[in-house]
């Protein structure tokens, strides 16, 4: 009886030493508000307003889903405060003034995914950290490309993309001639324009190789694999998509022109997850050390 007695005052001492931490969470959840309002603002508007973006509206969702649904997991561990989060966090507050300073979008952007890990490591520990280490980089790829990269590998891809679309035309017997990013065909041109390049696809097919690695795949091995996979299997469907498209063409340009080119860029994903669906459940079987 006397130790239940000193065990409750002993628990009831540590209650009252322990610093109240809802104030402090309150107020940095008001901190991050400030900061990081109008920059979560603006990227809601490109979500809403960039077509090529619009993947963007449901990854937060569905990294709360999957965050929500490991919960059991993620508290099982015990909560480990660690402060060398807080350097993790100032990595977070550099690039946010950076990305401030020098009117660039995607340092702000990605600085809050950054601060979300920090805010978890530093309260947490790393245990929990680990646990939520697929949510978060799921949420990263919420933030699109920086504009010096993605004017970098645009062009190139337009080239590619042209230059394999007219290979592949060719072997159907159509008869093309290709100048850059120009398709020449008997009876009209086609340029691959920016839009073509298949970042779009490219970025959309990257939050699907993470959500089918993660469904599907049971090692880390196979869950690379499938993500490393969805660059070729984008520029291969943006590619069959341009030659689609000259080849209906050079068919019928009313066609190729009309309701097959405003919904090709569906028949691309579709096409895309097949082929990463299958990428996903091959590599589980084969790749050493995946579960069967």
């Amino acid at each position: 009886m006397t130790t239940t007695v000193e065990c409750a005052q002993t628990e009831q001492q540590q209650r009252q030493d322990r610093p109240a931490t809802w104030p402090g969470y309150l107020l940095i959840g008001v901190l991050i508000a400030v900061l990081y309002g109008y920059v979560l603002y603006d990227l809601g508007r490109d979500w809403w307003f960039e077509p090529s973006l619009s993947q963007g509206l449901l990854i937060p969702p569905l990294a709360l889903f999957v965050a929500w649904s490991r919960r059991e997991l993620t508290l099982a561990l015990p909560a480990v405060p660690d402060w060398r989060g807080v350097l993790l966090a100032s990595v977070a507050c550099l690039f946010y003034l950076a990305g401030k300073l020098g009117a660039e979008f995607f340092l702000p952007r990605i600085s809050f995914v950054i601060l979300l890990a920090a805010l978890v490591w530093t309260f947490w520990g790393v245990q929990r950290l680990r646990t939520l280490t697929f949510p978060l980089l799921l949420l990263a790829t919420m933030v699109p490309l920086p504009s010096i990269l993605y004017n970098t590998i645009s062009a190139p891809l337009q080239l590619l993309a042209s230059d394999a679309a007219s290979r592949v035309i060719e072997l159907t017997g159509v008869t093309v001639y290709r100048d850059g990013n120009m398709i020449h065909l008997a009876d009209i041109t086609l340029g691959v324009e920016e839009a073509c390049n298949g970042l779009s696809s490219l970025s959309t097919l990257l939050v699907a190789s993470l959500l089918l690695g993660f469904i599907l795949c049971s090692r880390p091995a196979a869950r690379w694999f499938v993500f490393l996979a969805a660059v070729p299997v984008a520029i291969a469907t943006n590619i069959l998509r341009i030659a689609g498209t000259a080849w209906i063409a050079d068919y019928r340009v009313e066609l190729a022109l009309g309701f097959y080119h405003l919904f090709s860029g569906w028949l691309v994903f579709l096409a895309g997850f097949t082929g990463l669906y299958a990428t996903a459940k091959i590599s589980n079987a084969i790749l050493p050390g995946a579960s069967k």
